[in-house]
């Protein structure tokens, strides 16, 4: 029989020994390996490291609540850790979100053998060996005696570590406070904890923003309705579109669109759509946006339809994140016949044939956003036809470790230019009610991708830490000359926008673009503003009543 001390010991030494390759890997590049000068802080790392995860255990494992604990612990750490060493993620809260709001067809893309015996091998396997494992029996006065003189002694061995170390120690967690999101299993105990904190927080009423918003009048001379089309894409990345400079030719068909405004390359509010797609659609920006904001806080959606707007969320992808809660919203897989789609789910041709049934019925200025499956990955190749298969090999595994570089990026790359293909579709769509209606279309992705650059795949990554690639975006806006003469926009003038632009823009320069007026918007962040005549702004800067 062992005590609850001891089963905690071998737990934390398994967890150290097995399941935290990447942090050693990051701990090691941090401290820039061995230097004899320095020999001691650095036999002291694994001591702390273990001091730590044991103590963490000590606190969560009580009475006979202690072996199931421990067996959960064990189990979570192995799936945690397989993502982490797989595709090179950090563990934060923003990740405990896209896990607890990823639609089931995105789940099951993740799934793979290696995954399976993964966890049984490194959690299933060892949980099952403490569950079977005999206890010695401890009364409540043991227990409470065992704890408070085993923590008193792990603290004595921080402290003493501390007392002779703590330079080294505070120089290190000071410049790479990215090392905690790699140490299982603090990193995901942590972020769950902090996930729970804004999920269970009192619900409130919708926080209404622009209560007065109205609308600049339609020209009297044409009556004609306006549309305005925003697609948001899903991880596509600006450096991987020949737009802007790669040199494959992923983006052919916009690039021949003489209509369209690119942007460049866009800075994204976060790193994984559970925080950019509500950010980019509320006023408060990047610097303002909290957790769950698009819950309790109107979004552009809202100030469009009161201001007398028709607003439509056309989906093939999984949810709004509060975002189109209070608007019209049309989930198009669903509306399909059961098997009329792949088994990664429909690819976005599904919008066209949708947004060709809301344009024909339009009678008044409308807003429709499609809301694509874009680029998600891991199994990018789902996400295009056979015809669209350009670049090969291209990896067709959902572990894209297990694929050559080249073939990520090939599959990657094959997806976007499916994205070029449905963006220009959109277009023709447009243009095919040219007769009757003013349109425009504004792109823009959520977010970007790390396609295996320093072993680094897919995204999520914390903000601060995140590479470039995640965080960089395509935006950009197909303005037909009929609109442009409207709005009194001069194309030109837009081009010198070119890689100035971040998801702080999107929602004022929507606002700007229907002639809305309200009290949120700021004409400093409105990209069409400079470009346009001054009776327009002016209107659109007095804003409504709040």
């Amino acid at each position: 029989m062992v005590r609850g001390a001891v089963l905690n010991l071998f737990a934390a030494l398994w967890l150290l020994a097995l399941l935290n390759q990447p942090f050693w890997s990051a701990l090691w590049e941090s401290v820039g390996g061995w230097h004899a000068s320095r020999a001691g802080f650095l036999i002291t790392l694994p001591v702390f490291a273990l001091v730590w995860v044991w103590t963490v255990l000590e606190l969560l494992t009580w009475g006979r609540a202690a072996k199931p604990v421990l067996c959960i612990v064990m189990v979570l750490s192995a799936a945690v850790a397989f993502f982490m060493h797989r595709y090179g993620i950090a563990f934060d809260r923003g990740m405990v979100a896209n896990v607890m709001e990823t639609d089931p067809a995105e789940a099951r893309e993740l799934l793979s053998a290696g995954m399976v015996l993964w966890i049984l091998g490194l959690g299933v396997v060892p949980a099952l060996v403490i569950a079977m494992w005999p206890r010695a029996p401890q009364g409540v006065v043991g227990t409470l005696t065992e704890k408070v003189v085993t923590l008193a002694g792990l603290i004595l061995v921080v402290g003493a570590i501390l007392v002779f170390q703590s330079g080294s120690y505070i120089s290190l967690f000071r410049a790479h406070r990215d090392l905690r999101l790699q140490f299982v299993p603090t990193n995901y105990l942590s972020a769950v904890q902090g996930y729970a904190k804004v999920k269970l927080k009192p619900k409130r009423e919708i926080e209404q923003v622009s209560l007065g918003a109205t609308r600049v009048a339609s020209d009297p001379a044409t009556q004609r309705p306006m549309v305005l089309v925003l697609v948001v894409g899903e991880t596509m990345r600006a450096a991987n579109l020949s737009v802007n400079g790669y040199e494959r030719e992923t983006t052919p068909l916009l690039a021949g669109r003489k209509s369209l405004v690119n942007f460049g390359r866009t800075g994204s509010c976060g790193t994984a759509t559970a925080v950019s797609l509500p950010c980019m659609f509320l006023d408060v920006g990047r610097g303002g946006y909290e957790d769950g904001m698009a819950f309790r806080r109107e979004s552009l959606l809202d100030v469009l339809q009161r201001a007398g707007m028709d607003v439509w969320w056309l989906s093939n992808n999984s949810g709004c994140k509060g975002v189109c809660d209070r608007v019209q919203v049309v989930d198009v897989p669903a509306t399909l016949p059961a098997g009329a789609c792949g088994p990664g789910g429909c690819q976005d041709n599904v919008l066209i044939d949708a947004l060709k049934k809301r344009l024909e019925s339009v009678q008044r200025d409308t807003v429709v956003v499609m809301h694509m499956k874009g680029q998600h990955g891991p199994a990018y190749y789902l996400r295009y036809p056979p015809e669209f298969e350009r670049y090969g090999p291209s990896c067709r595994d959902n572990a894209l470790d297990r694929c050559g570089p080249e073939q990520v990026v090939n599959a990657y790359d094959n997806a976007v230019s499916y994205s070029d293909y449905i963006l220009d579709k959109t277009i023709d769509a447009l243009q095919s009610q040219a007769n009757r209606l003013d349109s425009s279309m504004v792109f823009v992705s959520d977010h970007g991708e790390s396609l295996g650059e320093k072993g680094m795949f897919l995204h999520g990554m914390p903000y601060d830490f995140a590479p470039t690639v995640q965080k960089e975006v395509p935006f950009m806006a197909w303005l037909p000359q009929a609109t442009r003469d409207r709005l009194q926009i001069d194309a030109g003038c837009l081009a010198s926008r070119r890689d100035q632009l971040s998801h702080d823009n999107l929602y004022h320069s929507v606002l700007g673009l229907t002639s809305t007026r309200a009290s949120t918007y700021r004409d400093d962040l409105d990209v069409f503003a400079p470009c346009r005549t001054g009776s327009v702004i002016a209107a659109n800067a007095k804003g409504g009543k709040p």
